[in-house]
C-alpha cells in the first residue's frame, strides 16, 4: 500500500502531557473546560457579528474569519486530546497523524497571515480614518482574507507532501500532545534534513509577508497615537489597537520560539504548543469582547432581542 512507502507500522503513540492517571483525569476536565469555552466564545462572537448591523464593518469581518479559524485550529487537537487523557492505549493512525499536522499547519499559518490583515485594518482605521471605508472596501478585504486561508492551506500542503518522503521506523512514541510536524522529524530513519530546511525556510517566508506588515501598521499607529494632543485621544486610540496587539503578541511569540528552535520533546515545547494552538483560541473572544465597547453592546442587544 501507499502506506508502507514511508512506514514500517501503523500508529503512533502519543505521551500527551503526563503519563500519571490521576493527573490525566483533572487535565481532561480542565480542557474540556478550555475546549467548550473556546467553542462558545468564538461560536458567539460570529453569531454577534453576522447579526448585528453596526459590526458589518471590516474589523468585524476578519475577527469573524479569526473566530471561525480559532474553532478550527483548536479543533485539530483537542478532540483526539481528550480522547487520549481517558484511553490507556493513547495511539493514533499514521494517517490520522499526518492529517492532524496538514490541518495543524494550515490553521496557524492562515491565522498568522490574517492576523497582519488585521493589523493593517487597524493601522487604516487609525491613521486614515476618513478613507478607512474607501481603503479597506469589500473586495480588498475579501482579498485579504482568501489570501490567509490560501496561504495556509499551500504552506500546509508543502510541507506535509515531503513529510511522505520519510520513512518511520523503530520508535513510534511521539513526545508531544499532538502530531506536529517538529515532533515528527526525531522518529524518521531517513534524513529529514530536508523536511526540516523546508518547514523553517517556510516559516521564515511567512514571517517576512506578514511580520513587516504588522511591524510597519504599528509603528504607524503609535506615531500618531503620539501626535494626538489630549491623553483622552491617546487612549481612546490606543485602546482600539491594544486588543489586537495583545493577540499578535501571544501568537507570534510562542510560534516562532516553537518553529525556530529544534525539536526536542521537553516539556517546554508542549506547554509552549498548547499557548499557540489553545489557549490563544481561548482568549481571543475573551480580549476582543471584553476590551470593546462595540461588541459588549452589540452583545447585550442581541441578548434583550
Amino acid at each position: 500500500t501507499a502506506m508502507n512507502n514511508f512506514t514500517f507500522f501503523s500508529e503512533f503513540i502519543l505521551l500527551g502531557l503526563s503519563a500519571d492517571c490521576h493527573i490525566q483525569t483533572l487535565l481532561f476536565v480542565l480542557f474540556l473546560g478550555i475546549y467548550l469555552l473556546t467553542l462558545m466564545g468564538n461560536l458567539v462572537m460570529i453569531l454577534v457579528i453576522r447579526g448585528d448591523s453596526h459590526l458589518h464593518i471590516p474589523m468585524y469581518f476578519f475577527l469573524g474569519h479569526l473566530s471561525f479559524l480559532d474553532i478550527c485550529f483548536s479543533s485539530v487537537t483537542m478532540p483526539k486530546m481528550l480522547q487520549n487523557f481517558l484511553s490507556q492505549k493513547k495511539s493514533i493512525s499514521v494517517w490520522g497523524c499526518i492529517t492532524q499536522s496538514f490541518f495543524f499547519l494550515l490553521s496557524g499559518c492562515a491565522e498568522a497571515s490574517l492576523l497582519s490583515a488585521m493589523a493593517y485594518d487597524r493601522y487604516a482605521a487609525v491613521c486614515h480614518p476618513l478613507l478607512y471605508t474607501m481603503v479597506m472596501n469589500r473586495p480588498l478585504c475579501m482579498v485579504m482574507a482568501s489570501a490567509a486561508w490560501v496561504m495556509g492551506f499551500l504552506n500546509s500542503l508543502v510541507n506535509n507532501l515531503f513529510i511522505h518522503k520519510l520513512r518511520f521506523c523503530g520508535s513510534n512514541v511521539i513526545s508531544h500532545f499532538c502530531c506536529e510536524l517538529p515532533s515528527l522529524f526525531p522518529l524518521s530513519c531517513t534524513d529529514p534534513t530536508v523536511n526540516k530546511f523546508l518547514l523553517s525556510g517556510s516559516s521564515a517566508f511567512l514571517g517576512l509577508l506578514t511580520l513587516p506588515l504588522i511591524l510597519f501598521s504599528y509603528s504607524r499607529i503609535i506615531s500618531a497615537i503620539l501626535n494626538i494632543r489630549s491623553s483622552e485621544g491617546q487612549a481612546k486610540a490606543f485602546s482600539t489597537c491594544s486588543s489586537h496587539l495583545t493577540v499578535v503578541l501571544l501568537f507570534y511569540g510562542t510560534a516562532l520560539f516553537r518553529y525556530i528552535s529544534p525539536a526536542s520533546g521537553s516539556v517546554l515545547e508542549r506547554v509552549v504548543s498548547i499557548q499557540y494552538s489553545v489557549i490563544t483560541s481561548l482568549l481571543n473572544p475573551l480580549i476582543y469582547s471584553l476590551k470593546n465597547q462595540e461588541v459588549k453592546a452589540a452583545l447585550q442587544r442581541m441578548l434583550r432581542q
